[in-house]
């Protein structure tokens, strides 16, 4: 379900995007672009407004992209975290509310941006290895919560992702409530960004090694039990004399 799931999103956004080439008076898509970050470098956020549908959705995409670029649906990762301007009286009031919830939207990415580098010196600590940068808008593993940015690290030799998540929230209402997703195989959790890295990523590990624990005796459990079904089935042994 989760493939699927994130299959019809990179879907939507290419048909979202194609549609808005072929009838322009149906859609308006306004580019900010955000440089000099640690781990991203840069990145571009799409505020993308559908008058059929009555939204204005939010992409970030990598690299730094202007009016007349065009950019595939695979590159831009759904971030739901839009624009409302609808309390705006005019439209010097909604030039004022778009100006400030933009520039909300960008230090929200910048706050993530720094702390996720804050992250890395501890997370190869903790694995004893290299730790990675991975851009991918498509992670390999499922994570908790919806991604903020198209960033996160890995450590490949123990199988951690480590990326910027967050609430979904309306930009009228202030920066999105934010953490850092850590996720290793099937287990997960998201810690709140400010906390400590170096604390989260100790209590990650026990975390990981308690469901490591669980699992072998479960495995155990389990092997336990077909071995008693097998001799259940067993032909019965032979008669003495």
């Amino acid at each position: 379900m989760d493939g699927q799931g994130d299959r019809a999103g990179r879907d939507s956004a290419e048909e979202l995007l194609r549609r808005a080439l072929i009838d322009p008076d149906a859609a308006v898509a306004v580019a900010l672009r955000i440089e000099g970050l640690a781990l991203a470098e840069r990145l571009t956020v799409v505020f993308h407004g559908r008058a059929d549908l009555g939204t204005i959705q939010t992409y970030v995409a990598h690299g730094g992209h202007g009016a007349g670029d065009a950019i595939a649906g695979d590159e831009l990762l759904r971030v739901p975290c839009d624009l409302d301007l609808a309390d705006a009286e005019s439209r010097d009031d909604a030039e004022l509310a778009y100006a400030d919830q933009a520039r909300t939207f960008k230090e929200a990415l910048q706050a993530a941006d720094t702390v996720l580098a804050v992250w890395r010196e501890p997370l190869e600590q903790l694995v004893e290895g290299r730790v990675g940068v991975d851009r991918s808008v498509a992670l390999g593993v499922r994570v908790p919560a919806h991604r903020l940015m198209p960033v996160a690290l890995v450590a490949p030799e123990r199988h951690i992702t480590v990326a910027p998540v967050c609430a979904p929230r309306t930009l009228a209402d202030g920066r999105p409530p934010m953490g850092i997703a850590c996720v290793q195989q099937d287990v997960a959790h998201v810690y709140p960004l400010p906390d400590d890295p170096e604390r989260c990523l100790e209590d990650f590990a026990q975390r990981a090694a308690e469901h490591a624990r669980r699992t072998a005796e479960r495995l155990e459990h389990q092997h336990a039990s077909v071995r008693r079904f097998l001799e259940l089935n067993a032909d019965p042994p032979a008669p003495d004399g």
